[in-house]
């Protein structure tokens, strides 16, 4: 990766050329500004930018494309006859909407459809809501309607979440024609006035599942299964804005608020809600969510027994790996037919199968809780399925006998047949005391798998008497003993998103966001990326915390997954196999804390795509944007990487960068993370906006992690200085910008940052203040670092105590940053902990 910041150059290198008028509308500028982006020696990188002013109010895009030559002498060339490249398009965005009516933006709406108009919670967007009546569920067969939605007018490009199968969805994209390979919940199309249409299809209300499709000729169709006996609902919530996140926050919003009311409705008819039959006591769970998990899945394998749990976790702690939370994953369950395939298998009942743990449960736990005692493990959570298992209930086990059981059919597919589940009347009965059982073998949270399941139910009785109350059933139980701290999984179908990870009425749960890591399937893990990146703008707006999965650290993609676990805003899971740990990228992920705790640093916001439109085969790197801090004066971070199969070269805009709008008037510098160098200062003004680009080269399998940090500026007054009782001179007054960048060896040290300010104090120093979640190499940027020597010019106390001088320097890489190893100096100056894991720092300028 290089990272340099535009520079002023001269040279003629290319020009554009505008695309037939068939292909778009021409513009006749050829005048372009050119700037030289700095990079490797051999190589010389310019961006041009030009001022395009259209001539007419057509909304068509422009398209274009490049000609070059390698020297004066040599003959021009088309790209696009020298590589795979398409032409560009510049869509030419309107101020406002063209039009306040659905059939505008969507050709042959059907009439029987009800369209109404809806008041939209984001500004200047335009809304629809979309009925279409279900037909009453007949027999053991849901209802069934499909209607023509109709053809989204004049747009180039669309993305959609679809269905991948019943536990999963995955993004699609496409240019021109809308066609999906799977029932879509959301749909999205780029119009060519630059505005962005987005459609959700709302599930839930009444027992009706929603989903989009297409005819085959670019019409979108509404889908509605209704599992009642009476007339349902099938909706569709259609926005429009001038952004994808506007649009898309305009749907999710106002599908909350129809769930929240059919929830309110159906409580009230209710002689009690069952929210308040088990209130669950509060408690603090960060530390669930912040805490280093291993997890057993991959790196144990189906043989799962309590020596292996033990040896694994014994080679974490011999390679200093410091875990906070284990998931024991499946086959620590008792079941039927051992040498039967996943789907074969039946929970028997409670406890754990006395061939792998001859103890019990809670004899493997007491040993885990009675070794780990002062290593900190905090929390030990084990997984089962919301039906038991894969296969349901074993007819023949404990569970069989104290509780009702019903056998369902399952929907045709390659797991077809019937399965036996706790009927309805005892379903929270059995949780309530299958979670009782945990919580007396010391364990303290769940991850509740194959939720699926219950969307597989083909009986529409069945579906209608059971996926609901087996879903508000877990949730209170879950609350009840493990106050939240459970993760839910295989959970991304309509039914289960809308009912219950959209309502805000209930604390935030961990959700898979996506299928599994396959460690064994090279193709699988650049895809996985791009899948979870994409998904995350569905899941961005439900009341849970996205869960990319776990992985392996010494993988060949090990560093790859670790890095988008880190802007993910999600937790972070190993599952190393034991012995074999990649102990430095472990510790670019985590901090250790002033009470000797391990935690991960995790972005304040969801981590999502950032270019919604741009496809998985389109040979452009993939840009995850989350942000750290408060509004307008935070850090945005983009990770970026290389999904596709060939090295890729890309220039970034300081825009780009979440949090930092093109109206923002401040001065940022971007940060590397793999390579630690600094940009210099730029800012979106008007008159340096052509200059605010860094250039980014990545391999294949490459990544980076880019932070842009604001800048705070000081003016420094005239001073006087005498080098002796004869001789003064005057130096000029001279400006000064700093930005503390966190901890610098982590990922997204940023994160690590819970309040900086810098400030110029009555003393005539600048004093810049930071307050950390954990120890580590603290970086703090100055414009003009030359000026000041360590130790003489520069201060630095944790806690108001002196450090000593060793642990501060300049950084190595970056000439204008100073290194502080706090973790080191609160060692040699003997600190304790305060009340809190906080460490303060303070470092002092003094102005020379």
């Amino acid at each position: 990766m290089l990272l340099r910041t535009a520079t002023a150059g001269k040279s003629t290198f290319g020009m554009a050329r505008h695309a037939p008028a068939d292909r778009g509308t021409p513009c006749h500028c050829r005048r372009f500004r050119e700037t030289r982006i700095l990079t490797l020696k051999s190589v010389t990188r310019r961006w041009f930018t030009a001022n395009l002013d259209r001539k007419d109010t057509l909304c068509d895009p422009t398209s274009f494309t490049i000609r070059f030559r390698t020297n004066p002498t040599s003959s021009w060339k088309w790209v696009n006859d020298q590589s795979a490249v398409s032409d560009g398009q510049l869509l030419w965005q309107t101020s406002s909407p063209a039009n306040g009516d659905l059939s505008y933006y969507i050709h042959g709406l059907s009439s029987k459809l009800n369209i109404k108009s809806e008041l939209s919670e984001t500004p200047d967007t335009l809304l629809w809501s979309v009925a279409a009546a279900a037909p009453v569920a007949h027999g053991q067969s849901p209802g069934f309607v499909e209607y023509k939605l109709g053809r989204p007018t004049n747009f180039t490009r669309w993305f959609s979440t679809v269905r991948q199968w019943t536990p999963w969805m995955a993004p699609r994209h496409g240019k021109y024609k809308w066609y999906t390979d799977n029932d879509a919940m959301l749909c999205s199309f780029l119009r060519h006035d630059g505005y962005s249409v987005v459609m959700l299809a709302v599930s839930g209300v009444r027992n009706v599942t929603t989903t989009f499709n297409h005819d085959g000729d670019g019409h979108i169709t509404i889908r509605g299964s209704n599992d009642r006996e009476q007339l349902g609902p099938a909706i569709a919530l259609v926005a429009v804005a001038k952004s994808f996140d506007v649009a898309n926050a305009s749907v999710m919003y106002k599908a909350r608020r129809m769930i929240m009311d059919h929830v309110i409705e159906q409580e009230t008819q209710a002689q009690k809600p069952l929210s308040e039959l088990h209130p669950p006591s509060p408690q603090w769970i960060e530390e669930w969510y912040d805490g280093l998990t291993y997890c057993t899945w991959n790196g144990l394998g189906i043989k799962l027994s309590e020596a292996s749990i033990l040896k694994a976790i014994d080679s974490l702690r011999n390679d200093g790996v410091q875990i906070a939370n284990l998931i024991i994953d499946d086959n620590w369950q008792s079941l039927d037919h051992p040498e039967g395939q996943q789907y074969d298998r039946r929970w028997l009942n409670f406890e754990a199968n006395k061939e792998g743990f001859p103890n019990g449960l809670r004899g493997l736990t007491d040993k885990i809780r009675n070794d780990w005692k002062n290593q900190k493990l905090l929390h030990i959570a084990v997984w089962h399925s919301i039906v038991g298992y894969w296969g349901g209930i074993s007819p023949d086990g404990s569970i069989a006998q104290n509780y009702k059981t019903i056998t369902v059919p399952k929907k045709p597919g390659e797991h077809t047949g019937e399965m036996l589940v706790v009927d309805e009347q005892d379903v929270y009965r059995f949780y309530n005391d299958f979670y009782s059982f945990l919580a007396d073998s010391r364990i303290d949270s769940v991850k509740t798998d194959a939720q699926f399941l219950l969307d597989e139910i083909a009986s529409a009785p069945a579906r209608r008497s059971l996926i609901n109350n087996y879903l508000d059933s877990w949730t209170i139980t879950q609350l009840r003993y493990f106050a939240g701290r459970a993760i839910s999984c295989m959970s991304l179908s309509p039914p289960i998103i809308f009912h219950s990870l959209l309502p805000t009425n209930r604390p935030q749960l961990l959700l898979r966001n996506s299928d599994d890591f396959y460690p064994d399937e090279p193709a699988s893990h650049p895809w996985h990326i791009f899948c979870n990146a994409h998904n995350a703008l569905l899941t961005q707006h439900l009341n849970v915390i996205p869960d990319w999965d776990m992985f392996q650290t010494a993988h060949p993609w090990g560093s790859f997954h670790a890095a988008a676990r880190c802007v993910s805003g999600g937790p972070i899971y190993i599952t190393d196999v034991p012995g074999e740990h990649d102990i430095g990228l472990i510790q670019q992920m985590t901090v250790n804390t002033s009470t000797e705790r391990t935690r991960i640093l995790r972005p304040d916001i969801v981590g999502k795509a950032t270019q919604v439109y741009t496809g998985y085969d389109e040979e452009a790197l993939l840009k995850v944007g989350t942000y750290v801090g408060r509004a307008h004066t935070g850090t945005g971070i983009l990770g970026i990487f290389n999904v596709s199969q060939k090295p890729l070269t890309e220039l970034l805009r300081l825009d780009e960068f979440p949090g930092i709008g093109v109206d923002s008037d401040s001065s940022y510098v971007i940060r590397a993370h793999t390579s630690g160098e600094v940009s210099e200062p730029m800012s979106l003004a008007k008159a340096t906006r052509a200059k605010a680009i860094v250039s980014m080269d990545l391999p294949v399998k490459g990544w980076e992690i880019l932070s842009a940090y604001p800048l705070s500026c000081f003016e420094l007054g005239t001073q006087t200085i005498s080098c002796c009782p004869h001789h003064a001179r005057i130096k000029a007054a001279s400006s000064v910008s700093v930005a503390v960048l966190g901890l610098v060896g982590k990922m997204t040290g940023a994160a690590a940052i819970m309040e900086s300010k810098a400030e110029e104090v009555a003393s005539g120093r600048i004093k810049v203040s930071a307050r950390l979640k954990g120890l580590g190499v603290l970086g703090i940027y100055v414009s003009d670092l030359a000026r000041w020597m360590i130790p003489v010019d520069i201060f630095v106390t944790i806690y108001g105590r002196p450090v000593p001088a060793h642990t501060v320097k300049v950084s190595e890489v970056a000439k204008n940053v100073v290194e502080i190893d706090v973790e080191r100096a609160w060692k040699e100056t003997d600190q304790q902990a305060r009340w809190s894991n906080e460490v303060e720092v303070e470092t002092f300028f003094n102005i020379p």
